[in-house]
């Protein structure tokens, strides 16, 4: 009874889950392919994004623990794609920048996110694609307000 009520195939919360988990297999294909993970290639392109990010913002941002990425900085910085520089008003502070030899790889990373998108939204319609966009930055948006709301009550505010 309960399966002919609900249609999982067009469920949009399991199709949004199937979706991201398959875009995130594709990468991890993807950036073995030039030696990176897709932990790391999400770390160089959110610091291309914001520069100078601490790694403890970095951990809230990819939502692992500070420990996860500092591994993964070390890895980068051993590869001489990013380093550690202290911040000037709190030195035990380690704000994480971009150099230049990473700029192949950003590109790289562009190249495949626009080919990706190119390949999944042909056929769709602008419209449709902005609608899409809409109605997901809708869903993010009450997500993070959610979120922010928990974050007061738990504050006591």
């Amino acid at each position: 009874m309960f399966s002919a009520m609900t249609n999982f195939d067009r469920d949009l919360m399991i199709l949004l889950h199937d979706v991201a988990r398959m875009q995130r297999t594709r990468f991890d294909r993807w950036a073995r392919s030039y030696g990176l993970t897709r932990a790391q290639g999400v770390i160089l392109a959110r610091l291309h994004r914001q520069p100078g990010i601490s790694q403890i913002e970095m951990a809230a941002i990819c939502e692992v623990e500070p420990i996860t990425v500092g591994r993964l900085v070390d890895r980068l910085e051993a590869r001489g794609l990013i380093e550690r520089r202290p911040d000037p008003a709190d030195r035990r502070i380690k704000r994480l920048h971009l150099l230049a030899a990473s700029e192949p790889i950003l590109a790289r990373i562009e190249g495949y996110r626009s080919d990706v998108n190119d390949y999944l939204l042909s056929g769709v319609s602008a419209e449709a694609r902005e609608t899409v966009v809409n109605v997901l930055l809708h869903m993010k948006h009450k997500l993070t307000m959610e979120t922010a709301g928990d974050a007061l009550a738990v504050g006591g505010e």
